[in-house]
């Protein structure tokens, strides 16, 4: 699905002025001015105008299903990326946790396990080493 957001005030890491965004699918794949010209076929027009169009944002310090002490942290990726959506966030980077004597593989495959088929957004993980024996380094 083709769609085109025009006479936004877009935002970006750099610069903020006034564009149209050309989105195919998920993927933005232009920016710039009087797009409608160029775009082709559009499945969808938003009118942006007096509008901020920004990026997602990005987590990048998360807990999802985090055991601590006896309990885990109150969301899972089900609840804590559907709140993260509605807030605008796009993308989570989540502390997978490798506990002492724990190879470092495994321990992913359990996060990803815990994500699949709940994350409502793109996430990522990265570790908390505590267990790298000498012979690992090599």
């Amino acid at each position: 699905m083709k769609t085109l957001i025009r006479n936004g005030n877009v935002v970006t890491a750099v610069d903020s002025y006034k564009a149209d965004v050309l989105i195919d699918g998920s993927i933005v794949v232009l920016i710039g001015k009087d797009l409608e010209k160029i775009a082709g076929a559009v499945d969808k027009t938003i009118d942006a105008t007096g509008k901020l169009v920004i990026p997602g944002g990005i987590d990048p310090h998360t807990h999802m299903d985090l055991p601590f002490g006896g309990t885990s942290s109150s969301d899972d990726f089900e609840t804590g990326t559907r709140a993260a959506a509605f807030g605008g966030t796009t993308t989570i980077i989540d502390f997978a946790v490798q506990y002492r004597g724990q190879s470092l593989n495994p321990v992913l495959d359990v996060w990803f396990a815990k994500a699949e088929g709940k994350a409502a957004i793109d996430y990522r993980v990265h570790m908390i080493v505590t267990y790298l024996p000498d012979e690992r380094l090599h």
